[in-house]
Parts: structure tokens; C-alpha cells; sequence
């Protein structure tokens, strides 16, 4: 067994493929679009790595067959802002191999070690602002739409490679169904409404016009959340891309921004649970895929609202309770049956109140390791 730096095109498409051999076909498993997955890598298309820089490992066994993968990644963004000097490993997946597994991280420690950083936290895809943490409770549970599925033995692997939990990130499951909650939503409008008359909340009205809001999404979402674990500020070039990749899978009306006296002070997206139809395309989208992909679409029944906040000055007002009220009418009206929120810090006691309120419950539980 040998771990080797991944340098060629060949170690490359070993490294993307590498998944498909460890989840059997009956796995909750949902392959990524492979194109997407090697622009994550490419430096040209994506503009994290204006900020990061990365090392790509390989495991082998001894009959030269592929056994395990893992980034080491420094994002000199989180360590500058976090004030924390760590790295991040990611991409992890392996074969029930532990000595692979040790390998793989002692691997990412000493590289970390020649970036001058002497910590270690993971699984990050690459960021804290994508995919995070191993599967910790939940796998009997589809992944929702840009989150992680993990075997249950990536736990006790990296626990046997001397990491340790350190944070525990929350999957909520909401039914969308026209219930008591609206009423009390309703209530809730109409009061503060009353204290805020200059309260308004609207819509995307169409795919093409998220540009129109970009800055003001970015502008809330890094003043909202500054406070947060782990929070890392997007870049205008970072949300910019993201933004592009995403616009075309938006539902408009699960896109809502809260202003007051025309400022823009909340913000909530939903996206359409896209891993329902990423499941029947396998990794391609050509040339069958796209045919699968916008048959599919049409039957996509659950949403995953992944972004929701309000900025420091306007909390405890009730702002939040309003775009909620919008997004479940909305989810409804548009015939969605069930609503995922994620990731919800362990921590987050007022969130959590507020998604039990909403009937919420959980529904997956992800680990994030560490030094």
C-alpha cells in the first residue's frame, strides 16, 4: 500500500471516479455531476483558489488498485478572518481500510505541516462555505441537494487516526403542507407589519434576475453570519460563480429578500432538490443525462432552504417569521411536499427553537473532526 501526490491526468480521473467503486448501486449515495466535480480543482474556473491552495493525495494497495483519496487544502480567507491557524482535509473517501485511512491523513498533516500550519479540521469540500462533515446520524435519509452522504465506518476511521468530533451540524425535515402553521405565520405577519410598516418582502421574479439582487444576497450573508463557526466571508467572485451555477436550478419564487425602507436587511433561498434527479444521471449530463435531467426536474417534490438570515440590527423583530410565511405559501403553492434546513450549528439555539416551532425535526446529524 502506498499514498502518492496526485500529478497526472490519469491520477486525476482516478481521484474524481474513486466514489463510484466504494457506493454500491444501492446506496443513498448521490453522484456528482463529474464535470462539476473537476471544476472544484481548476484554478481557471474556480476563484477559491485565489485565496487556497491544495494537495491532492492517492491511496494504492499492492495490486496498484485505488483504495482512498484526500485534499489537504489552506485557505488563507478562514485563517485570516477565523484568526486560526488550521487547514482543512476533504474529499475524503476510502475503503474500510484503516491503515489506508492513516496513511491518507498523516499524508495531510505533513504537508500542512510545510504550509506552516499545525491543525487539522475536515471534512471540508472545500470550505466551510460547502459541503462539511462526515454522516453522523441519518443514513437511512436521502442527502439533500448539495449535501454530503458518508458511510457510517468514516467515523471510526478517523477516529482511529487520533481525530476527534469537534462540532456537530444539524438537517432539519419540515413537512410543506397548508396547516396550522400558516395561521400562526399569518398572526405573526400582521403584527409586524404593524411595527414595521416600511417592511417588505419579494421575490426573483424570474431565473435570469438573481444578478439583480447578487450584492445585496452577498452583502447580507457575510454580515449575517459573521459571527458564526467556522464562517468564512464569500467573495464577490466566489457567490458571482456560484450564482451562475445555480440560477438555472432556482425556483424564483423560493428566492425572498426582506427590506425595510427599500434597505435590503434578510435574506432566504430554497433550492429545489436537485440530488432526485443528479440520482438517475450517474455523474454525466451528456449525451442521454440532459434528457433525463429536464424530465426529472419536473418531478422534483422537496426543497432544501440553505440560506436564511437577517442582519444583527433587525433580529428579535420578526422579520424572519415573515419570509417564512412567504416560502412555506409559496413551497405550497408551487406543490412541494417536504423541506429540508441545512446545516443548523449545534449551537444554534434560537435557530432551533424557531425550526421547532415550524414543526421541524431532525433528520440528520453531521460530524466535523478534528486535531
Amino acid at each position: 500500500m502506498k499514498v502518492v501526490k496526485v500529478s497526472t491526468k490519469k491520477q486525476f480521473k482516478e481521484f474524481v471516479r474513486l466514489p463510484w467503486k466504494i457506493y454500491s448501486k444501492n446506496s443513498l449515495w448521490v453522484p456528482p455531476l463529474i464535470s462539476s466535480l473537476e471544476d472544484v480543482f481548476s484554478k481557471a474556473r474556480s476563484p477559491f483558489w485565489s485565496h487556497a491552495k491544495n494537495r491532492l493525495f492517492l491511496a494504492y494497495d499492492d495490486s496498484g488498485n485505488v483504495i482512498g483519496r484526500i485534499v489537504g487544502i489552506v485557505d488563507y480567507n478562514y485563517i485570516k478572518f477565523q484568526n486560526d491557524e488550521c487547514g482543512f482535509f476533504g474529499f475524503f473517501e476510502c475503503f474500510n481500510n484503516p491503515k489506508a485511512a492513516e496513511a491518507l491523513f498523516f499524508n495531510v498533516r505533513d504537508w500542512l505541516r510545510e504550509q506552516n500550519v499545525h491543525k487539522m479540521m475536515g471534512p471540508m469540500n472545500p470550505s466551510t462555505n460547502d459541503e462539511c462533515g462526515f454522516l453522523l446520524e441519518g443514513f437511512d435519509v436521502p442527502p439533500s441537494f448539495m449535501m454530503p452522504y458518508t458511510p457510517q465506518y468514516y467515523l471510526q476511521l478517523a477516529e482511529k487516526c487520533g481525530l476527534r468530533k469537534i462540532k456537530e451540524l444539524y438537517a432539519y425535515d419540515m413537512d410543506v403542507a397548508e396547516d396550522s402553521r400558516v395561521y400562526r405565520l399569518e398572526r405573526a405577519v400582521t403584527i409586524v407589519k404593524r411595527k414595521l410598516p416600511t417592511l417588505k418582502v419579494k421575490t426573483m421574479q424570474r431565473k435570469g434576475s438573481l444578478g439583480k439582487y447578487l450584492y445585496d444576497v452577498v452583502s447580507i450573508y457575510n454580515r449575517a453570519w459573521e459571527k458564526n463557526w467556522g464562517f468564512v466571508p464569500w467573495s464577490n467572485e466566489e457567490f458571482i460563480e456560484l450564482a451562475s451555477k445555480l440560477k438555472v436550478l432556482m425556483d424564483p419564487e423560493m428566492v425572498i429578500m426582506a427590506t425595510v425602507a427599500s434597505s435590503p436587511v434578510g435574506v432566504l433561498i430554497s433550492l429545489p432538490d436537485y440530488n432526485q434527479v443528479l440520482k438517475k444521471l450517474n455523474g454525466k449530463l451528456f449525451p442521454f443525462g440532459i434528457l433525463k435531467f429536464l424530465y426529472y426536474r419536473k418531478k422534483i417534490n422537496s426543497l432544501r432552504l440553505m440560506v436564511m438570515g437577517v442582519l444583527k440590527e433587525y433580529r428579535h423583530k420578526g422579520i424572519e417569521a415573515v419570509m417564512y410565511e412567504k416560502g412555506l405559501k409559496n413551497a405550497i403553492r408551487n406543490g412541494y411536499k417536504h423541506c429540508e434546513l441545512s446545516w443548523v450549528l449545534d449551537d444554534n439555539v434560537m435557530t432551533q427553537r424557531a425550526i421547532e416551532m415550524m414543526n421541524g425535526k431532525i433528520c440528520k446529524k453531521y460530524a466535523v473532526y478534528g486535531d
